[in-house]
């Protein structure tokens, strides 16, 4: 008999608990690769809370259960969550070990699943919560999955050869470059459990997760050059054998752990701290393999994109560009007359996405956020918080299209006019031109070789602070090729916090966002973002090597929100110089009323 209620899903939990001698349990969103988006299977924080957002965890003891969530999240998780069955906790001002340490009794024991946290997380627990008399120990299974009864299976799709021409590498060259790097770690083997990773070393792609096209593997890589891919075997077609040839070994899915704890002995290994679970970990010591934490090899060489990357980028921009500016020439039409909300608007989107290029997939979750609801700046619009797009009103919506040529995201807000010629408040077109004028500096920053995110990112927010604002999310990230929307290691972000990403050095290739914003709680949000992909840059008498931003994506600024006497002349040229690119690029794939309105929008302000 399937339960129907949260309530009685905790209680089952407990009843396992107990059946099992723990006094605990910690339920992250997360799956065994460390994935930003996990399979459904994987979703075992939402079927236990009923949480939707995509970061978060929750513990839960015997007599006490708590949700933990950043900021990001404080409206969403009291509208989703039990508060009456699960205390809400902030971080990181509440640390998960002060809050164990709190509710459970000397010699407790707390499980967690060994395959949905990385070493570093446990070591760090432990360290609180030890002085508590508090043991944390790993679950032999997970036993969220022994009480949820209809728990989807894992993916079952196959997996994807991702074209040469379009990786612009073959796997056979990243796989020798690979081994060359554990040839001079002095290492034998590296093992890779980051989907993404895998997809890019064996130009490979999958339909497993939602957002990222990836395929469940594992792969073991050797400094012979060889490399194991571990994966389900209905996944396996004979294109992907024949594309992979000898030098890669297909093994089952579930060989992978025996053969890390029976396989290995004797030799030197690495797996990455950030991606390698503790179960991992744990079979490599078991087997007797010698291993170290050392940064997965493709990484940063799968983040620095070659020239056939950047120009399916820009062929998969150009067609995003032109299905967005039809979105908004539709929006624009449609939303002063009432009647369209924000799920709506997402679909139609979609729709533009679909008949301009070959879409595979959003590339996140469309924030379609109206009033109130665009000051959530990772706002996710479902059928509870669903809300008509009032006239008169500002309107924001991220989004992105996975095409087989590239990841896109970008980020428009709008004004949507009214039957009573209602106009933006001064306030609003203040915050919107700050956002611009931290947005243009971005794109035109010109920086030193070694220069990281961490050192630039308060050219996007100097007008914004000068006005007394800020906003409290970073300026940029990673993006992937045909792979994550959110990919490291590269970031623009304040350097504090021990943010992942703001100390790594920039590199011509490296592909970020640009989208400084403003939040007004419970009124209105801005955010203005475009991809920009790091070039080099030619200065007459340079000392040294000099990079700088070269702009991807090309969709018209919203020219209501702007109040020109805060722009500088150099500033109007850049913006009129953007929308003249924006025209030459997406016009010849209009017609109509869509090619009319797009000459409007990018005439010089």
């Amino acid at each position: 008999m399937l339960m129907q209620t949260h309530e009685a899903r905790l209680k089952a939990l407990r009843e396992e608990l107990k059946r099992r001698g723990l006094a605990g349990f910690i339920i992250p969103i997360s799956d065994e690769h460390m994935s930003e988006y996990v399979g459904d299977y994987a979703q075992r924080l939402a079927w236990l809370t009923g949480f939707g957002g995509s970061a978060g965890f929750a513990a839960v003891t015997l007599t006490h259960a708590a949700i933990f969530v950043d900021g990001r999240y404080t409206v969403q998780v009291r509208e989703q969550v039990d508060g009456s069955l699960f205390e809400y906790r902030s971080i990181p001002g509440d640390r998960l070990g002060d809050w164990l340490a709190e509710v459970c009794e000397k010699g407790a024991k707390i499980a967690y699943d060994p395959w949905l946290h990385t070493w570093s997380w446990v070591e760090a627990l432990e360290k609180i919560v030890e002085p508590a008399g508090i043991a944390m120990v790993p679950a032999d299974s997970n036993p969220i999955d022994a009480v949820w009864a209809d728990q989807p299976a894992p993916s079952d799709a196959v997996a994807i050869v991702h074209a040469e021409d379009l990786a612009g590498r073959s796997s056979a060259d990243k796989r020798a470059a690979v081994a060359d790097w554990l040839t001079d770690q002095g290492l034998d083997a590296v093992v890779i459990p980051a989907l993404d990773s895998i997809a890019w070393l064996l130009n490979i792609r999958g339909t497993d997760v939602a957002h990222t096209p990836v395929a469940l593997s594992y792969v073991i890589a050797h400094s012979d050059g060889r490399a194991e891919l571990f994966i389900a075997p209905e996944k396996v077609t004979p294109e992907l054998t024949q594309h992979l040839g000898n030098a890669v070994t297909i093994r089952a899915r579930d060989e992978f752990a025996p053969a890390l704890a029976g396989e290995l002995k004797g030799k030197k290994v690495s797996v990455d701290p950030d991606f390698g679970v503790v179960g991992i970990a744990q079979a490599l010591r078991e087997g007797g393999a010698k291993f170290t934490f050392k940064q997965d090899p493709t990484i940063l060489a799968k983040a620095i994109k070659n020239s056939a990357e950047v120009q399916g980028h820009r062929d998969a921009q150009a067609r995003d560009g032109a299905a967005v500016s039809r979105f908004l020439r539709w929006l624009e039409v449609t939303a002063p007359a009432g009647g369209i909300d924000e799920l709506a608007a997402a679909a139609k989107l979609e729709g533009f996405r679909r008949e301009h290029g070959d879409l595979r997939d959003t590339s996140f979750d469309t924030i379609s956020a109206a009033s109130g609801h665009a000051a959530l700046p990772h706002y996710k619009v479902d059928e509870d918080s669903n809300i008509p797009i009032p006239p008169g009103s500002i309107y924001l919506v991220d989004s992105g299209g996975q095409y087989p040529a590239g990841t896109t995201d970008i980020t428009r807000t709008v004004w949507i006019n009214s039957p009573d010629s209602a106009q933006p408040t001064a306030e609003m077109k203040d915050r919107f031109t700050r956002v611009l004028k931290g947005h243009i500096q971005i794109d035109r920053a010109v920086f030193p070789q070694g220069t990281c995110g961490g050192q630039i990112d308060v050219l996007a927010r100097q007008y914004l602070w000068e006005g007394g604002v800020d906003y409290a999310h970073g300026t940029g990230h990673g993006v992937g090729s045909f792979l994550g929307v959110h990919e490291g290691p590269q970031r623009i972000a304040k350097p504090m916090g021990g943010q992942a990403g703001t100390a790594q050095e920039l590199f011509a290739g490296m592909i970020l966002s640009n989208e400084p914003g403003y939040y007004k709680p419970g009124e209105f949000g801005i955010r203005i973002e475009n991809l920009v992909l790091t070039v080099e840059r030619e200065i007459e008498g340079a000392e040294g090597r000099y990079l700088g931003f070269d702009c991807l994506t090309f969709v018209p600024i919203d020219r209501t929100l702007i109040d020109k006497s805060l722009l500088t002349p150099s500033e109007i040229d850049w913006l009129d110089t953007y929308h003249a690119t924006v025209r030459e690029i997406v016009a010849p794939q209009l017609e109509g009323d869509d090619l009319a309105w797009l000459e409007a929008q990018t005439a010089p302000l």
